[in-house]
């Protein structure tokens, strides 16, 4: 692997912090360490002093002044040293990635907290892409990822999925006006990353098959391609076991991991986790340096207490009790869906997640009527115009999300809908 060549020159310039340095050194020295380099303010003065965190079954986690300094003073980029190594013991059980513990310091396998698993994304790409470079998107994907893209000017290939999730098919199809040497070639145009959505993909509610992602993997190491596997939704899949990641079968260190507490714990504490070679932590990290400088503290230490608490077992308790709620709220979904949406609209069953996607089969354009029309009507959902590549182009999708609706509001938001569509239909 030529970590380089995934590069841009602007990444290629960051250097360390030589304060953020310093700041790990401290934080990693013994307590005999005297220290007069940090400009760290004197945690003493801080008003909080201690804190408690009372869970839905009535325990109480109480976090002691000591630990209540250290989350509350800077500290190392990468995270609290506790939470990364929970995280590596956790990606260790779920995916036990081969490049876990090989001697190529370039592509063993590394973690890293960010503030949020979009965060990692971010400044993946920002450290990857260049105006003009030719990248891979599965189409239709995340909106949020395409706010990320879109402003840096790239040449935005879409690979289309279904209800298996992305094509590789189509996926080799589009690599195939390029040849394998290529990547080789540094003013070759050829593709360099690859960004998925794997397990209940957002807009799709789709998941990828094993053999479709050996399929892409495959691909990945032919045309010497990075993948950015963002799984937030894996954890929410429907049925078990899980499908192996990509991460799992990764044997050369070309994919890059990007993991949530957001579905399972908070959304709001902004913790996300990437996992991958080292050669892109380093990368994300002298960024985190020259921006946030590293995760909240106290967000990280209170996912750390409640990760702790429940340990690994819990915590996959925990995931199936999410999951088995999803389910039944799909399936409830689902039935508002079929009883007012037949022959009016089609869509295929998520295997994972909280959306469902949907196309409307007499609506060339669903923006003016969900933005217009349903919001007049009480009802809501996603044009799907925000999930493509080229959002002026008409789309008649729409993404329905059942995470927070009572299924009596699925079946009334589904009704008014319906009645919107027959209205459009005698217009």
């Amino acid at each position: 692997m030529n970590y380089s060549r995934f590069f841009n020159p602007t990444s290629l310039a960051r250097q360390p912090s030589a304060i953020r340095v310093m700041t790990a050194i401290v934080a990693s020295g013994p307590p005999s360490l005297i220290s007069m380099a940090g400009g760290m303010p004197n945690a003493d003065l801080f008003p909080i002093h201690e804190a408690s965190l009372t869970l839905r079954d009535g325990s109480v986690l109480r976090i002691p002044p000591e630990q209540m300094k250290k989350a509350l003073q800077y500290s190392a980029t990468p995270g609290l040293p506790e939470l990364v190594q929970w995280m590596k013991t956790l990606q260790k059980q779920m995916h036990n990635p081969p490049t876990r513990g090989i001697s190529d310091p370039q592509r063993q396998l590394d973690v890293l907290i960010t503030t949020g698993s979009q965060d990692g994304i971010c400044k993946t790409m920002e450290a990857c892409l260049q105006e003009g470079q030719n990248v891979l998107l599965e189409t239709p994907t995340y909106s949020g990822t395409l706010s990320i893209v879109k402003p840096m000017r790239p040449k935005m290939l879409g690979i289309k999925s279904d209800k298996d999730g992305l094509d590789p098919a189509h996926l080799r199809e589009v690599l195939s006006k390029w040849h394998p040497s290529d990547a080789k070639d540094d003013s070759s145009s050829i593709p360099r990353l690859l960004y998925l959505v794997p397990n209940g993909g957002n807009p799709t509610g789709a998941g990828l098959t094993l053999k479709r992602k050996k399929e892409i993997y495959e691909l990945a190491q032919q045309y010497d391609l990075l993948i950015l596997e963002d799984d937030p939704y894996y954890y929410l899949q429907f049925n078990e076991p899980y499908i192996p990641s990509l991460l799992s079968m990764d044997v050369d260190g070309r994919v890059v991991r990007f993991d949530s507490v957001s579905k399972l714990l908070s959304g709001g504490a902004r913790v996300g986790v990437v996992t991958g070679p080292k050669a892109v932590l380093e990368r994300i990290n002298f960024h985190m340096q020259a921006s946030v400088l590293h995760t909240s503290g106290l967000a990280q230490t209170c996912i750390l207490s409640v990760l702790e608490s429940m340990g690994q077992d819990g915590l996959r308790k925990h995931a199936h009790t999410v999951a088995d709620f999803y389910l039944k709220q799909r399936d409830a979904c689902i039935a508002a869906v079929e009883k007012h949406l037949t022959g009016l609209a089609e869509w295929s069953v998520p295997s994972g997640g909280m959306f469902l996607w949907i196309r409307l089969l007499h609506v060339k354009d669903t923006f003016s009527l969900i933005t217009e029309k349903a919001r007049a009507a009480e009802v809501i959902f996603v044009p799907g115009q925000a999930f493509m590549i080229d959002e002026a182009a008409p789309s008649p999708y729409l993404r329905a999300s059942y995470s927070l609706v009572s299924p009596a509001d699925m079946d009334k938001g589904f009704q008014r809908l319906a009645d919107l569509l027959r209205e459009q239909s005698k217009e």
